[in-house]
């Protein structure tokens, strides 16, 4: 996971958030991390993070199992082609890891997730969200442009 971070850490105009309990984020969220494109290095209103690692359960996303110790996830937002070229026909098992899956509540929307990547899927993972930053500085730069 830390390579994952470090990475995105690198791209231009990257905010990684790591929750803690100082940093005014929920309990629940403390451990995990965020990823926003965000030149001015603040969270930006109103905008959702493209990509995130969870190390635990949430009380509306168990499905993963990421309770147990040294289970984490890495979920991206990716567009449609890139989600229909990725994610096969179901049924799905969420627990498998170093696998690329739908992500268990927000796969509709166009989320994956891979639980504990691996060498099968990390440059995946670094693939998409590289593709998944790129398209959130497009969002960002869209709507300066707009608001100027």
């Amino acid at each position: 996971m830390e390579q994952i971070i470090a990475t995105v850490r690198g791209f231009a105009g990257a905010l990684v958030v790591v929750a803690e309990p100082d940093s005014g984020a929920p309990e629940v969220a403390w451990g995990d991390a965020f990823f926003f494109y965000a030149p001015e290095g603040r969270v930006p209103g109103n905008v959702q993070p493209y990509g995130t690692i969870v190390s635990k359960n949430y009380p509306d996303d168990t499905a993963s199992d990421l309770d147990p110790p040294d289970r984490r996830r890495v979920n991206v937002h990716v567009d449609r082609a890139a989600y229909r070229e990725l994610i096969g026909e179901g049924p799905h098992d969420y627990t498998a890891v170093d696998q690329v899956l739908p992500h268990p509540v927000y796969g509709a929307l166009g989320w994956i997730c891979v639980v504990n990547p691996g060498e099968r899927t990390t440059g995946t993972l670094l693939r998409l969200l590289r593709s998944a930053h790129d398209a959130a500085r497009c969002r960002f730069e869209r709507r300066r442009a707009a608001s100027d």
